[in-house]
């Protein structure tokens, strides 16, 4: 088996060469490093990984904790947060909490035992004993996709979360789906929630009110129920809905998962999309385009969360010290038939006539 000494005698280089090439812990001119490179190669030599973590304090290796992997949605986020561990030469050690806060805690102690140098998780929405062994334990951490704390500006404050963090918008991108619906004539809107405690459950929420009061129309609470993100929950709120005195004609759900179980309480009442009920929904996926109609839908970009993540992982293991931020990046509005708009489709960053809504929740 070839060692670092066989990599430098074949490169004509220190060994302490070959290590920089390794750990990248000094810059190395171009040429010297390929030489290293075609000697590994060539030896076929395989880097001692566990020896080097002993040296380093160091395993380069990322923990994630992640609920509903099976989820197109967060299955596109591991996929970044993958690549974007992969190219900077950490592997992965993923778990799913199953949205359950003691199970939560659990799993993120556990690869905090396997030593993983820093860890992403999506919180669920009673994080307690999460927070405070990460505290506790100065596990450097990055949240995603649901957040722990909603400063007001993406720098520092007197509101600083505790953690990096980053996620989608929420707020507005809700809006605009509820003001698209309200264009063409709806005023009785519903909205199919997630989960109560979540931070993205609670923006898109806010949005959806942004959107009503843009169109001048009053919120009714009865309007918005609540499928806990999940098919079977959105499936019965939406039939409750549907059971109304004075029904919804549009609808907006809040995530892919309960927008399957919307569309399966819309066809068990014999009523069809959208000639019956608009639909609008957050979070497109793969086979949106597939069904008839063609979902319109606000876009999330999975993979850029995913990899936006690791790199604050790693810029938060470079300077420990830095200040916190909390990175949001936009939606895309998707435009299919399920709204109403037949023949209609394409990529939109903003609905027609749509301004930049305010952020805040509206009275």
């Amino acid at each position: 088996m070839a060692t670092m000494a066989d990599v430098a005698r074949h490169a004509g280089v220190s060994v302490a060469t070959v290590s920089h090439v390794l750990n990248d812990t000094r810059v190395v001119r171009p040429a010297t490093r390929q030489a290293v490179l075609d000697a590994i190669e060539v030896l076929g030599y395989t880097p001692n990984t566990l020896a080097r973590s002993l040296v380093t304090s160091r395993t380069r290796s990322i923990g994630l904790a992640v609920s509903a992997i099976s989820n197109p949605y967060f299955t596109e986020i591991v996929q970044g947060v993958e690549a974007g561990a992969l190219e900077q030469g950490y592997s992965l050690l993923i778990a799913d909490p199953h949205d359950d806060p003691e199970h939560e805690r659990k799993v993120v102690q556990l690869l905090h035992e396997r030593r993983v140098d820093g860890m992403i998780v999506a919180p669920s929405a009673a994080p307690g004993a999460l927070v405070a062994y990460l505290t506790r334990h100065e596990v450097p951490t990055v949240i995603l996709d649901r957040l722990l704390d909603t400063p007001s500006e993406s720098t520092s404050s007197d509101s600083t979360p505790r953690f990096d963090q980053v996620c989608a918008e929420n707020t507005e991108p809700m809006a605009r789906l509820v003001a698209h619906l309200t264009a063409l004539g709806h005023e009785r809107v519903g909205l199919v929630a997630g989960r109560p405690g979540l931070s993205t459950t609670t923006e898109r929420i806010t949005g959806y009110r942004i959107g009503l009061a843009f169109a001048g129309l009053p919120h009714d609470e009865r309007l918005v129920v609540h499928g806990d993100s999940e098919s079977e929950g959105a499936e019965r709120a939406t039939a409750a809905l549907l059971s109304l005195a004075a029904p919804p004609t549009a609808l907006v759900t809040a995530n892919n998962t309960m927008t399957i179980g919307a569309l399966r309480a819309v066809r068990e009442r014999g009523l069809t999309v959208p000639d019956d009920l608009a639909l609008c929904c957050f979070d497109d996926f793969a086979w949106a385009d597939l069904f008839s109609p063609g979902l319109t839908a606000m876009a999330q970009p999975a993979k850029d969360i995913g990899a936006q993540a690791v790199r604050l992982l790693l810029d938060r293991l470079a300077d420990p010290d830095r200040p916190t931020r909390t990175v949001r990046l936009p939606c895309t509005f998707v435009h299919r038939e399920s709204c109403g708009c037949a023949g209609r489709r394409g990529r939109q960053s903003r609905p027609a006539n749509f301004p930049k809504a305010e952020k805040g929740p509206v009275s």
